[in-house]
């Protein structure tokens, strides 16, 4: 934070235009993204939530380690779980070594969605984003955004 006699240190021009170029292709990419899921029901939030429990052992996860993976509040989460249950996509699960522990747990319909869903959102980040860069360039944003990913969670405390 800034101290009451510090002058701000401004973006120059190129770093304005590379921060706003930053902001307009993550909005724009997220929405074009959800807007694709949204034909078949789900919403990116959603295809998220599915990919962390698909990909965790015995697809479930702890809904704090959940909440941290796709960067949402426990309450936040809890709601769109709500919802996700309620379509059949996943189920809660009490934490037998924790009693206010609750795992968020794939259902068998749930998994049959992420496999049927995944092939066209992956063909579809690969059109809206992969494919419009290098292999170097691709390195190069890799590069780029682990160490700004690493900040970012040790400041939240992940990892």
């Amino acid at each position: 934070m800034l101290g009451i006699m510090d002058a701000p240190h401004w973006l120059t021009p190129q770093e304005q235009r590379a921060w706003r170029a930053h902001l307009a292709a993550h909005r724009l990419l997220f929405h074009q993204l959800d807007r694709e899921l949204q034909a078949i029901g789900l919403s990116l939030n959603d295809y998220e939530i599915l990919v962390n429990l698909s990909e965790s052992p015995g697809r479930r996860m702890r809904m704090s380690e959940l909440a941290d993976a796709t960067i949402q509040s426990r309450s936040r989460l809890s709601h769109q779980i709500s919802r996700m249950e309620a379509a059949g996509l996943v189920t809660r699960q009490d934490c037998e070594d924790d009693r206010r522990g609750t795992f968020a747990v794939l259902t068998d319909p749930g998994w049959e969605m992420i496999q049927r869903v995944a092939p066209d959102h992956v063909a579809s980040v690969r059109r809206h984003f992969v494919d419009l860069m290098t292999p170097e360039e691709v390195s190069t944003l890799e590069q780029i955004y682990t160490p700004i990913i690493d900040r970012l969670q040790a400041l939240r405390g992940i990892r």
